[in-house]
């Protein structure tokens, strides 16, 4: 029974895998290119300066790869009370977005680069999953960092180790997820020159 279970869950991961590839024309992936670009010039650096301004600090748990509960809390009493507040409205509102623009980018760009291979390896078109698994962490951390902010002073440690496990799967997933794109890219490339040759 367990087996059949595990059969039918990876059966539904490769499905939902190649319903993405099959999605992923030429068209939206560009889309996706130039959504992301525009995203990295015009609202990063504003939301970074705005965050800056209103905490009064660098500091923030999303961009931080690895952090401790101590670190976060630190960062809590850093804020301040409207450093906190600005902190929870901004992952309800920017950070909502953010995961999206970037997933989209992520899991197009990889499936359209995978299917311009001449030699598909099924495990290379699976890649596709990890920015979609790096987006719903970042939901997750989104979730355990506004519950921190909120009721500091007072401290639920679990929910702070939560808060540093989730920022964590997500950057190494986000990052397995930039070099899969990277690596498909040049072997796209390198099979587009076999072939002109």
């Amino acid at each position: 029974m367990a087996f059949i279970l595990l059969k039918w869950k990876a059966d539904m991961i490769k499905r939902f895998s190649n319903w993405i590839v099959q999605r992923s024309k030429g068209w939206l992936t560009l889309a996706g290119v130039l959504i992301m670009i525009l995203f990295m010039i015009f609202v990063l650096p504003d939301q970074a300066s705005k965050s800056l301004e209103i905490t009064g600090s660098s500091s923030s748990p999303d961009t931080s790869f690895f952090y401790t509960p101590s670190d976060l809390y630190q960062i809590a009493e850093e804020y301040g009370i409207s450093g906190r507040q600005a902190y929870i409205r901004s992952r309800w509102t920017f950070d909502l977005i953010f995961p999206l623009v970037y997933v989209l980018f992520l899991a197009t760009g990889i499936s359209w680069l995978y299917t311009s291979l001449s030699t598909q390896d099924t495990r290379w078109g699976l890649s596709n999953l990890l920015p979609i698994l790096g987006g719903i962490f970042d939901y997750l951390e989104n979730v355990a960092t506004s519950f921190v902010m909120a009721i500091y002073p007072d401290k639920i440690i679990t929910l702070a180790v939560a808060a540093a496990g989730f920022t964590l799967l997500k950057w190494i997933l986000i990052s397995l997820a930039f070099l899969a794109y990277l690596i498909l890219f040049f072997w796209a490339i390198i099979n587009w020159i076999q072939r002109r040759g």
